[in-house]
């Protein structure tokens, strides 16, 4: 069993950064696959980075790449979004997300989610 929670959230100018934080109970955090997930007010929730539990494999929604980074500190069982260059369309709630199985981007093969943390972006 993993329980998220996620930090970090906030309001900030387009342009500007903000960092999200997740922490993780759950001994066996190094082993699982974590992503972050967002959702806009009336969309679906959609893929945004994903990290494998070594650390050697990222993936990047198109949308953010080049402006967002996710790591992850094993130790500390924490995963991170760095989000640089932020624009009004990266507004949304912010879900931190764990795969028992392999790194995807399908939302579908994640078991555990936190409760979200709203980043809000004005122009």
């Amino acid at each position: 069993q993993v329980q998220l929670v996620e930090s970090g959230g906030g309001l900030v100018q387009a342009g500007g950064s903000l960092r999200l934080s997740c922490a993780a109970s759950g001994r066996t955090f190094s082993s699982y696959a974590m992503a972050w997930f967002r959702q806009a007010p009336g969309k679906e929730r959609e893929f945004v980075a994903a990290i494998s539990w070594t650390v050697s494999i990222t993936y990047y929604a198109d949308s953010v790449k080049g402006r967002f980074t996710i790591s992850r500190d094993n130790a500390q069982n924490t995963v991170y979004l760095r989000m640089n260059s932020q624009k009004p369309e990266d507004t949304a709630v912010y879900y931190c997300a764990a795969a028992r199985t392999t790194l995807t981007r399908n939302k579908r093969s994640y078991d555990y989610w936190g409760q979200g943390t709203q980043v809000t972006v004005s122009s």
